[in-house]
């Protein structure tokens, strides 16, 4: 059924999706956006003029959209369904069309004020795959990883947006043998395909969110590139985990899904060994059948599967607070690296390469162990939509620049 906005149904970005973001046009003022079709539209704008309620035109005129995530399921779910009578309706194409621009011509920009940032480590193949790589002739999964969803906390400061450019990291490392580390550019500059976890509504300290109250609190998905200096990584790793080979960069997507786009998508995660502890137990588990692709200068290398998740982002979050810490409207996790059981499912050079030792050749005949100076890298993914056709999570992408000059 067509809607207010032409094409829109036969694109990535349906009535059915609608995901979030923030833009500007030619005045450069940031306001929300909603992706449809290939437009975005103007919402805070399109609610002040075409009737929305005041609450929700005030929440969608801020130029953030941490207001809107703040204030809760009941107001989302009014937000939503204003937005999709609006846009389904043929009969609204000229209220729509002075709201719209085309998504070509805005600048899309973090979307959201990021408050904090955590990371896991929940793909099986991924740690087994780093386990095998970096510890060899031993068992490659951690003894806890079975028990918990394992990660760490990095910088919120160094969350961008998709388009930002990286620049490539300093830091010691140590290859074997050597007799002491060396300050240096990383050599082994890698990327991880990532969903990444916007929490809207906040807890106090002290209380812990239950697995199934994941919906309660968290607003929407993006994609997450989380940015690794392998080398850097390796020498600080022990005892403490990553450090400064993860802060220097995490990429984001503009485009934040709502959870309630992503119903169609929810599937059963894999089979357990063993049942988790009841604070991480879910009635209705919050598997997501999401199609994920890495590409790197034009070429794809990798199609990880996100249903092959062992620890769902609803488990995530339980065990992020279960010993009391608070969440805050703009917390973000990544899932950690997407990675299925072939090497065309894997979501880093680290296994792609096998540490650099099987080289990845790309469309024009070079190869690449890891990331170059001027590599272009773009993570893609749809989820299944409620129509049958696959909806948009949008792109995140970056290139990587020369390390800084040091005195």
């Amino acid at each position: 059924m067509s809607g207010a906005v032409a094409g829109a149904e036969s694109s990535l970005f349906p009535v059915e999706n609608l995901p979030y973001g923030v833009f500007s046009g030619e005045d450069g003022g940031r306001r929300i956006g909603v992706a449809v079709g290939d437009f975005v539209l103007d919402a805070g704008g399109a609610a002040r003029a075409l009737g929305a309620g005041r609450e929700d035109a005030e929440l969608l005129s801020a130029p953030l959209l941490n207001p809107l995530m703040a204030a809760g399921p009941p107001r989302w779910r009014s937000v939503r369904r204003w937005l999709t009578q609006l846009l389904s309706e043929p009969g609204n194409a000229s209220l729509v069309e002075p709201h719209l621009y085309a998504r070509a011509s805005v600048r899309l920009h973090l979307p959201f004020a990021v408050a904090d940032y955590v990371d896991f480590y929940s793909s099986e193949q991924h740690a087994t795959n780093v386990g095998r790589i970096l510890r060899p002739g031993t068992e490659p999964l951690p003894p806890n990883w079975k028990h918990l969803p394992i990660g760490y906390h990095g910088r919120a400061g160094t969350v961008v947006v998709s388009g930002t450019p990286v620049r490539r990291p300093w830091g010691q490392e140590n290859d074997v043998g050597d007799p002491a580390p060396r300050f240096a550019p990383s050599a082994k500059l890698d990327v991880e395909v990532e969903v990444g976890f916007v929490v809207g509504v906040g807890s106090s300290l002290g209380e812990s969110v239950r697995a199934d109250s994941f919906a309660e609190h968290v607003f929407g998905l993006c994609l997450l590139n989380d940015w690794s200096a392998r080398d850097i990584q390796a020498f600080e790793y022990v005892p403490l985990g990553p450090f400064l080979a993860k802060s220097f960069a995490t990429s984001i997507s503009p485009w934040v899904v709502p959870l309630a786009a992503l119903q169609a998508a929810r599937c059963e995660p894999p089979p357990r060994e063993q049942e988790p502890p009841p604070y991480l137990a879910e009635a209705e588990p919050w598997g997501l059948d999401l199609r994920l692709e890495l590409e790197c200068n034009g070429t794809v290398v990798s199609r990880p599967p996100f249903a092959a998740m062992y620890w769902t982002a609803a488990q995530q979050l339980a065990h992020m607070t279960v010993n009391g810490a608070s969440l805050r409207t703009g917390d973000l996790y990544g899932s950690g690296t997407v990675s299925g059981p072939t090497a065309g499912e894997w979501g880093s050079f680290l296994e792609l390469s096998w540490n650099g030792t099987r080289p990845v050749r790309l469309a024009d005949g070079s190869e690449r162990a890891f990331l170059e100076d001027g590599d272009v890298v773009a993570i893609r993914g749809t989820a299944a939509g409620t129509a049958g056709a696959p909806i948009g999570l949008g792109e995140v992408k970056g290139q990587i620049l020369p390390a800084p000059r040091r005195a």
